[in-house]
């Protein structure tokens, strides 16, 4: 068996695996680091919680494409990351981290029911896309804030990411390009704080956790909903578009298993990669057969990536903030481009946009937050403005799973 697996290792897959590597680094590193300055945890807090949604997802990820010879990447929600930023002024972080356990549970429970697809059919792409767009378009606002701040940083590292998105080589992810462009700004204008790194092995922190009736709703749906309909049923549909015989309920349950280990360290929910998949199952990865090696590269090198969680952390430290929003903001820049794109493109439109309305507007009720809100109203403005569309959408779904 090992040795069959040895002749399927080709250069193709490997230089996807280093590309698929290098996209979750520089596109995962600057939000973790935004992410947690907003919510305002501790060094040791942030390390703990890099080193095991980096570390789970890697174990995950060679188990699996071993296991089934298939590239099936599992990394954390990036969405879900960046939705848990807005949140920093609703809920503690133990209350976070309490529903980030019990959206672990239940994707655990819908794996194991096999109902994940059915739930997906009644919460429309388009409203959900919607939602999800509004939440992130603070931090794309935070690009031009950043900008006009600070010209010669934020600046620099949105010329480099223009630069790489005019080059249009996937070797050369343009979000890589910004960050070290903003880097070699940083460094020439002095702006770097005087804080050390810390050179040291993870901080493994065990965080409080707390769990409310409105966390539950406002973070654990929400949480579900990217983690499963963004990630496991795009990047799973990839894979069956490829030709893949995907296990579709054993990759759920090992997801929710993921989430709920990330959870116990302060992390959150796991997910197939959407764009690890778009990388490593493609026709650049080299033959079908062997394309999970690229998995298993990329894991063993974001292993390294947990390993190294708490000098990561100590950035936050050291960096300036305009930086690291800046480029945070250009490393969803593409997410929230596709959310934009799949709101507006097709049918529900009205519905899309009222969900993505809402959720651009911060509020609770009932101590709710808006992104919940967000799918109600969406799905309320469908039903009263395009009902048919939204009844065509719940049978074509319907027929598609049949």
């Amino acid at each position: 068996m090992s040795r069959g697996i040895l002749l399927d290792l080709n250069a193709a897959a490997v230089w996807a695996g280093i590309t698929a590597f290098v996209w979750y680094a520089f596109g995962g590193v600057p939000l973790h680091i935004a992410v947690s300055g907003q919510l305002g945890i501790s060094t040791a807090q942030t390390s703990s919680w890099i080193f095991i949604l980096w570390s789970s997802g890697a174990v995950a990820t060679i188990w699996l494409s071993l296991q089934f010879r298939q590239p099936i990447p599992i990394t954390w929600t990036i969405p879900g990351l960046v939705y848990l930023g807005t949140l920093a002024d609703r809920f503690t972080f133990a209350e976070i981290v309490g529903a980030n356990l019990v959206a672990g549970v239940v994707l655990i429970v819908l794996g194991l029911a096999g109902i994940g697809r059915a739930i997906m059919r009644w919460l429309p792409l388009p409203i959900v896309m919607g939602m999800f767009g509004g939440s992130i378009l603070v931090y794309v606002l935070g690009i031009v804030v950043a900008t006009v701040e600070d010209l010669a940083v934020a600046g620099t590292a949105v010329a480099c990411f223009l630069a790489g998105r005019a080059i249009a080589n996937p070797r050369v992810p343009p979000v890589a390009l910004a960050v070290v462009g903003g880097g070699v700004a940083v460094a020439l204008t002095g702006t770097v704080g005087s804080q050390a790194v810390e050179w040291t092995m993870p901080a493994l922190v065990a965080p409080e956790m707390s769990f409310s009736l409105p966390a539950i709703i406002g973070v654990s749906l929400p949480m579900v909903v990217l983690a499963m309909g963004l990630g496991n049923v795009q990047g799973i549909g990839f894979l069956l578009a490829q030709g893949y015989r995907v296990p579709v309920n054993t990759v759920s349950i090992v997801v929710g298993v993921a989430s709920v280990a990330n959870a116990f360290l302060g992390g959150h929910a796991a997910t197939v990669a959407r764009n690890g998949v778009a990388i490593l199952a493609s026709a650049e990865a080299g033959p079908p057969a062997g394309r999970y090696w690229g998995a298993v590269i990329s894991s063993a090198l974001t292993i390294i990536l947990a390993l190294a969680a708490t000098p990561v952390a100590s950035l936050l430290n050291v960096l300036p903030k305009t930086y690291i929003f800046a480029v945070a903001g250009l490393a969803i820049l593409s997410a929230f481009q596709d959310s934009v794109e799949k709101s507006f493109s097709g049918k529900l439109r009205f519905g899309a946009l009222v969900g993505f309305i809402v959720a651009a507007t911060p509020f609770a009720i009932l101590g709710i937050t808006s992104a919940f809100w967000a799918i109600v109203a969406g799905l309320a403005a469908s039903a009263l403005v395009e009902r048919q569309q939204l009844l065509d959408y719940w049978r074509d779904r319907g027929e598609g799973q049949g």
